[in-house]
């Protein structure tokens, strides 16, 4: 008998979720019902295959709390009370404190704050439709900065763009480096083209805190301090440097800055990068002399590694490395954070700022309770949370609370579940799934576009959200016809680009095929001659740093709490809050299964560290700074390094005891970008009661 499930009607779509991958994937459809889901297996970077998480996207979609109609606030802030009520009065209320805000206050005291619950064009982070509606009431305009704003404003101030070598010619490289980066865990798809580069011969090398899922396969791994990556990069440029391995004549050619960065390579001998990293100075100098003599070398560094004070300065130093060897111009070699700089879509065309009726000043998505509890001139007073669940994933989480329970600020929540931000919001209107909406799609991990069309109706009264705001822009009158735009529309006008690297895609080849990958040229070496820089080379030194107010060339800045000695004798150990296995950022964090996977939260520790403490394994703890402080049981494992406490991010605050990580994390900005800083924060581990 054939399976009814595999004789439905096949729909392609795309994953919408924060990670490089950007997965194809096929919804089979059976009596307008969703029954299966599958990885695409005709995408070159899919293959098939989907991750522990996304596998039970459609019975995440129909778990019972999902919200399905509008709904307003009946209890306090923070209690999560609400009664239903329908469009027409969600959008009445909304319209209507909405123009009494900006009567009173103008339309910068407006911020709509939204994030990578979805990284779609249409319905997510990267320029929904709904900007064009807060652009023609000229809100704030938000800065989406959480993720991978550091790395990105140090790669474009050194190499002139965010986008490197492509991930999948990871399989052509004979040393591979994977630094702050666990694909096992989080980004899985390019594990394959690392399998690949070993069996044609490649070593592998693991650079991490922790000894992770993907370290533990590794040939090698080493294990420095939080924050102090630069300074290991620059102790094995030191070694390779030494050993006069430098490419000089791509230096000479295709570099400025470089006899000033060679004085500054020359300041870290392995001796002095040990000292700060807490890696072996016999490692450093093993590891500098492979790098040396072993073509093509390929790094992958993802977001996790610039989440600190130094983080634009650590990508502008690893992206020196390919420069000093050379690997820049050979096919399989370079540096591989973000393929984004490489997909030239028209998101002007988009986005339509113009639309703005005069200048408008920027919040920071990172720095959500400075935002609500600091910035006045106007003070924001309406706030729309869109794909986002900062009560849960932001920094300051206990400020963060305090901005939000605030009685003067109308909160409006655009949600699918009911998490720690709905419980503050004053109207709650209920969001699509992603297999049930239209949207556009790239992968931050390859180089394709991905289009998702919805395979099934929206379940109760689910909306898209780009359809929300044309809704609500009709009730607050807007005139301007490009705020009504179709989804199509918007589709096509973003693909509307005359860069040579767009040649054919098209919007109906996409709702066709699904997918389709860049015109790039093949092999993919996007600088072998030169940069997109001010200059036309790799800049050492770099003007556009100096401008930032960052130091003009490459080189180390430490953690700031690190190196502030009383933080670090009140508060001895580092924390990272890294990815976890069952959740991708807050996404998940309500499902049940995963919740039972994922296990109470936990933090994990060297022996040496729960034994100066007198703490043991299983005991509950308490992780606290004072910022703050989160509950959790405690791992004792010489998989983490000694100094170090990890936990995993994910966990939903209520479901965690009432916080998580995020508690003890300050909202300073790092070097440059104005990112977040996770991965600087000390913290004291105690037994609680």
């Amino acid at each position: 008998m054939v399976d009814a499930a595999r004789s439905g009607l096949k729909v392609l779509g795309a994953c919408p979720l924060d990670c490089p991958d950007g997965c194809s994937w096929v919804v089979t459809v059976r009596d307008g019902k969703a029954v299966r889901l599958r990885g695409n297996p005709d995408h070159p970077y899919t293959r098939g295959a989907l991750c522990t998480k996304v596998n039970r996207w459609l019975e995440r979609a129909e778990q019972p709390d999902r919200i399905l109609y509008p709904m307003r606030r009946v209890g306090a802030k923070g209690e999560g009370r609400f009664e239903r009520i329908s469009w027409d009065e969600a959008l009445d209320e909304i319209a209507g404190r909405l123009r009494g805000v900006i009567a009173e206050h103008g339309g910068e005291a407006v911020w709509p704050y939204w994030g990578t619950g979805t990284l779609g064009y249409l319905q997510g982070c990267e320029g929904f439709g709904g900007r064009r509606f807060f652009n023609a009431l000229g809100a704030s305009a938000h800065a989406v900065d959480i993720c991978s704003a550091a790395g990105a404003a140090g790669l474009k101030a050194t190499i002139g763009s965010a986008g490197g070598m492509d991930p999948q010619d990871l399989a052509h490289a004979k040393l591979v480096l994977l630094w702050g980066t666990n694909p096992l865990t989080s980004g899985h798809h390019v594990w394959k083209f690392v399998q690949d580069a070993r069996k044609a011969g490649a070593h592998l090398v693991a650079i991490d805190p922790v000894r992770t899922r993907t370290a533990q396969q590794a040939d090698e791994h080493l294990a420095p301090l939080p924050g102090t990556d630069a300074a290991l990069a620059l102790g094995l440029l030191n070694v390779i440097v030494g050993l006069g391995a430098q490419d000089e004549e791509f230096l000479r050619n295709h570099t400025q800055g470089w006899e000033e960065f060679r004085e500054r390579i020359a300041e870290f001998p392995p001796e002095r990068a040990a000292e700060i990293t807490g890696v072996p100075v016999a490692d450093i100098v093993a590891l500098g002399e492979r790098i040396a003599c072993t073509r093509p070398t390929a790094i992958r560094a993802t977001q996790g590694i610039q989440r600190h004070a130094g983080g634009g300065a650590t990508l502008r130093v690893l992206a020196g490395i390919p420069a000093v060897t050379g690997d820049w111009r050979r096919h399989g070699g370079g540096l591989a954070f973000s393929t984004s700089g490489h997909i030239k879509l028209n998101k002007a065309a988009l986005y339509r700022d113009d639309l703005r009726p005069g200048p408008v000043r920027t919040l920071s998505m990172a720095r959500l309770g400075e935002g609500l509890l600091d910035v006045q001139d106007p003070p924001v007073k309406a706030l729309f949370v869109i794909a986002a669940n900062p009560a849960g994933s932001t920094p300051h989480q206990n400020k963060v609370r305090r901005g939000l329970a605030r009685e003067d600020l109308f909160t409006v929540v655009l949600e699918q579940f009911p998490t720690d931000t709905v419980d503050y919001a004053d109207i709650v209107l209920p969001a699509t799934a992603q297999h049930e909406h239209a949207d556009l799609h790239e992968g931050y991990g390859h180089l394709h576009l991905t289009w998702n069309e919805p395979a099934v109706a929206p379940p109760g009264e689910c909306l898209p959200t780009s359809e929300t705001f044309r809704r609500l822009a009709r009730r607050m009158g807007i005139e301007e016809p490009a705020v009504y735009d179709s989804d199509e529309q918007l589709a096509e006008q973003l693909l509307a680009s005359d860069h040579p690297w767009m040649a054919g895609v098209t919007l109906d080849r996409l709702r066709k095929e699904g997918f389709a990958r860049l015109a790039v040229p093949d092999p993919f070496v996007p600088y072998a001659d030169g940069f997109p820089t001010p200059s036309g080379r790799l800049e050492f030194r770099s003007a556009r740093a100096a401008g930032a107010g960052a130091d003009p060339l490459a080189g180390y800045v430490p953690p700031a709490e690190v190196a502030d000695p009383e933080r670090a004798r009140l508060y001895p150990l580092a924390l990272i809050s890294a990815a976890s296995h069952e959740f991708l950022n807050t996404q998940f964090g309500n499902n049940p299964e995963l919740r039972r996977r994922a296990g109470e939260l936990t933090v994990r520790v060297h022996p040496d560290d729960a034994a100066s403490r007198g703490l043991a394994d299983g005991q509950r703890v308490r992780v606290a700074n004072e910022r703050g402080s989160f509950e959790a049981v405690l791992q004792v494992s010489d998989q983490v390094r000694p100094g170090v406490a990890a936990t995993t991010k994910g966990h939903w605050p209520r479901f965690a005891g009432g916080s998580n990580a995020n508690a003890v994390v300050d909202e300073r900005a790092t070097d440059l970008g104005g990112g977040p800083v996770f991965h600087d924060t000390r913290v004291e581990i105690s037994a609680t009661g």
